[in-house]
């Protein structure tokens, strides 16, 4: 016992002691999370070149509006719909301007009409063209079956399919000013029929409670940002550690079996001990770790006043389970670089693995959605993706009933001695074996036999 914590102790030392364990407290969540800093670096970096844009008005009732449209959004701030933000009392452009050009319509065929600006388009003189129909501002149950569809509809055509810009901002006041003649039309006054018809939203509230007194407790506006992403953070934070902190025990072990240095060590201690040395000490660091994430998320939930979305126990909880993952996980990987001799071989049986590791990312989505679901419930209860998927459930409100969670680790505690016991014996054999790898069938055999 004595030698395995004197591994154990000196495993946690050699981690935390470098310069690279520093680096990479810092740059594990830079990395994670590298998308959102990327678009909010370069969310402002846009092409803010004026887009030309030609509008063919078969109807001749919507081309003025739409550029009345286009000018007040090229001359306003961006919090009124416009291009331009204020930053120490100057404006600045952010997004390009739309600049309108009338195509005068024809009575010839619209589809060589499309053909000439798609090859204005092509050559770069236009960056889309718009089509209205003749037929727009009739009322669809107005229009006979057999009708030229391309009468009643609006055609956007743009060389670049991706960005869309134009079509999603002049969709509003498209149908604005067709609504408005439609309403017109039927001897209806716009204004009053826009009051009637305004836009009662729906509030997302909890639940109402009584306190100690008995007095009623209001419901709170339910944070739906919150709410996602706190489950999110922590499975994405486990997922990082078990990273971190289980398989480069696989590195660990084969550099140590290629060197012959495990010839050494297992003349002072036995194989088994060794090994837990080694699981026990990656636990500490990774703990190490989870604990300098948590404080600083627990502070960070603090100064944003929203204590309530990650209770003390949630952070217990957490630790329970990634201690238990990197013990399962981490005597597999032990076990996966025993029983090879070289890295390319340790690939090809490490991905079995890996997708047990990666499985939660697959399902969390529908697991915060429904949590309360019996695929979540069984999902969560799956020992390889019970520590992830059941922190994720505990994490969005109400909460689970305690004894999934007690379930759920009892059922990972026996897989995990499993998976020491199979690990150790495998581990006693391979760390000791020199040019050939197992295969599958004997590393059955290895855990079978002993």
């Amino acid at each position: 016992m004595r030698k395995m914590i004197v591994v154990a102790v000196r495993e946690y030392q050699a981690a935390v002691r470098t310069k690279a364990f520093i680096v990479s407290i810092v740059a594990m969540p830079i990395i994670m999370s590298g998308a959102f800093l990327a678009q909010a670096f370069l969310g402002d970096k846009v092409d803010v070149s004026d887009k030309h844009v030609a509008i063919v008005d078969y109807t001749g009732q919507l081309y003025d509006g739409i550029v009345d449209a286009a000018r007040d959004r090229n001359e306003s701030d961006k919090k009124n719909g416009g291009i331009f933000e204020v930053e120490g009392g100057q404006r600045k452009q952010v997004l390009p301007r739309f600049v309108i050009e009338r195509v005068t319509p024809t009575s010839g065929d619209i589809d060589r009409v499309k053909l000439e600006l798609s090859d204005r388009t092509r050559a770069g003189e236009l960056y889309a063209f718009l089509v209205i129909g003749a037929d727009v501002i009739i009322p669809p149950e107005a229009n006979s079956a057999e009708r030229d569809a391309a009468r009643l509809g609006i055609d956007y055509h743009s060389n670049s399919p991706t960005n869309d810009d134009f079509r999603k901002w002049a969709e509003k006041p498209l149908n604005d000013q067709v609504h408005r003649l439609r309403l017109q039309a039927a001897n209806l006054d716009p204004e009053v029929v826009g009051r009637a018809m305004g836009w009662t939203p729906v509030g997302n509230l909890g639940l109402v409670s009584l306190d100690a007194e008995g007095n009623i407790i209001k419901a709170k506006e339910t944070n739906e940002f919150a709410n996602f992403i706190v489950p999110m953070g922590l499975m994405m934070l486990m997922f990082m550690i078990i990273n971190v902190g289980a398989i480069p025990l696989m590195h660990s072990v084969l550099e140590e079996k290629m060197q012959r240095i495990a010839e050494v060590l297992l003349g002072s201690i036995p194989p088994f001990q060794l090994m837990m040395g080694k699981l026990l000490g990656t636990v500490g660091v990774s703990l190490t770790i989870a604990m300098i994430y948590l404080l600083g998320a627990v502070y960070a939930v603090h100064r944003a006043d929203v204590a309530a979305l990650f209770p003390p126990h949630l952070v217990i909880w957490f630790v329970v389970f990634l201690a238990l993952a990197i013990l399962m996980f981490g005597s597999v990987f032990i076990a996966v670089g025993a029983a090879v001799t070289d890295m390319k071989e340790a690939q090809s049986l490490v991905l079995p693995v890996m997708i047990f590791v990666i499985l939660p990312l697959f399902v969390w989505v529908n697991v915060v959605k429904e949590p309360s679901a019996p695929l979540s419930i069984a999902l969560s209860l799956f020992p390889p993706a019970t520590p992830m998927l059941m922190i994720v459930r505990q994490a969005v409100p109400p909460g689970v009933p305690v004894w999934q969670p007690l379930l759920g680790i009892v059922l990972v505690l026996l897989t995990t001695v499993l998976c020491v016991f199979a690990a150790g014996r495998v581990f006693r054999v391979g760390i000791l074996l020199q040019g050939r790898s197992a295969n599958f069938g004997q590393l059955v055999r290895w855990v079978i036999r002993g």
